[in-house]
């Protein structure tokens, strides 16, 4: 992918940039226990080959993303006015002063290899006095570790390492609300919801097989039904009086629509009370890629939880493919949004993209990553997932900036749409 890679002079002119680790920035969900979406982790990783970052490189790393997230972007725009967990490095715990701001909003993660020794515990003293609540990562309890306790409003428990029940009951017993991690899988989700756990984090809502489940309890014909819009609106010219009938079928889609199309994203001096008003005003493109958020956003509880990812990839596809040769940017939005339909639909992608009348090009891409739409999709795969180990640090901060502006504006979108 020449026109997004390192052909460029600046990179020739300053190659002292070679050395500079590559970071990726994401935010990872995490949910309650009523599967709703209350905080995110940002993330950072230094390389594709390392395993944990150099003490050197995680500071810098930390202080990289601080900046991203909470000046260069905020945390209004990015998040809203969910909660932050932000991995603090030793040496930002013991200088309280270079946290970031609102702390009513961020979560102090210590990571595991943080012991209670004294000036730790009296600096998180201080971190909880100035209002931040301090999650304990991966945390396990020993003579080194328990001191932590008396500062802790979050313990996370890694799922992948043994935990005994009389720990879970001490940390209940001091009020600590419990996080679940790498939860895989919806039966360990409620068995840790029943054993008082409350926060929860992994990939469980991304499994099709959960949708499945749920839809063999009645929901065949609703996603039959949303099959059949997806289908109209991928046409090229689709018939608005079709779109406009199936739409008015399910009242719910029609009052999410309705009341996105009068919000504050925007300015309209009269009240759109139609949907046959919705779609003349909003135009094509924007009919596609709003009824099929909102669409989405209804589709259950684990959907919710990744429409903002595909909302993320899509217009990350999109923003980069204006910078790319022989790549048309809507088509580029509509692959990486598509790309997640799987796991948004609770179906198998091939017979999908067979009932959907998506290009051939975008099938391609989506199917055997084929062509300029399948390399730009592996590119933002390669992103997503921390694997920019042999990418330029140009490269890489282009991304990373394309990432927070996407994630701006999927939040921004999500914010419209959900009750």
């Amino acid at each position: 992918m020449q026109q997004v890679t390192e052909n460029n002079s600046k990179d020739k002119a300053m190659p002292e940039q070679a050395s500079e680790p590559n970071y990726c920035i994401a935010l990872q969900p995490i949910c309650n226990a009523n599967m709703r979406h209350v905080a995110d982790e940002l993330l950072y990783r230094s390389s594709a080959t390392a395993t944990f970052a150099r003490v050197e490189d995680q500071l810098m790393a930390t202080a990289r993303v601080v900046n991203a997230a909470f000046f260069e972007t905020g945390l209004e725009k990015l998040i809203g006015n969910r909660k932050l967990f932000f991995n603090a490095p030793r040496e930002w715990i013991l200088k309280p002063e270079l946290l970031p701001p609102n702390p009513d909003q961020v979560v102090v993660e210590v990571l595991e290899s943080v012991t209670g020794e004294p000036e730790i515990l009296a600096a998180l003293k201080k971190v909880r006095r100035l209002g931040y609540d301090v999650a304990l990562d991966d945390f396990i309890l020993n003579d080194a570790t328990r001191p932590l306790l008396d500062v802790a409003s979050i313990i996370k428990v890694d799922l992948f390492e043994p935990v005994r029940d009389e720990d879970i009951q001490e940390y209940c017993d001091r009020g600590i609300r419990l996080l679940a991690e790498k939860v895989e899988d919806l039966d360990t989700f409620k068995r840790f919801k029943e054993m008082g756990f409350e926060l929860f984090q992994g990939y469980f809502y991304a499994r099709p097989e959960v949708h499945a489940e749920t839809s063999r309890k009645g929901r065949g014909n609703n996603r039959s039904a949303q099959i059949r819009i997806l289908s109209e609106l991928q046409k090229e010219e689709p018939d608005y009086r079709i779109l406009e009938m199936l739409i008015a079928q399910d009242p719910q889609l029609t009052f999410m629509l309705l009341k996105y199309v009068n919000s504050a994203l925007f300015r309209r001096a009269n009240e759109i009370t139609t949907i046959h008003q919705a779609l003349n005003t909003l135009g094509l493109e924007r009919v596609r890629s709003i009824v099929t958020t909102v669409m989405l956003a209804n589709n259950g509880p684990a959907s919710r939880l990744l429409l903002p990812q595909a909302l993320t990839r899509a217009q990350m596809c999109e923003k980069l493919a204006y910078g790319m040769s022989q790549l048309d940017p809507r088509s580029a939005f509509m692959m990486g949004l598509m790309s997640m339909m799987d796991v948004l639909m609770g179906m198998e992608m091939q017979p999908l993209m067979e009932q959907l009348p998506l290009s051939s090009e975008i099938k391609g891409a989506i199917l055997r990553r084929e062509g300029r739409l399948g390399q730009l999709l592996n590119l933002v795969l390669a992103f997503e997932h921390a694997r920019m180990g042999s990418k330029s640090p140009d490269l890489v901060a282009r991304l990373n900036q394309a990432w927070l502006e996407s994630q701006t504006w999927s939040n921004e979108v999500m914010s419209q749409v959900e009750y």
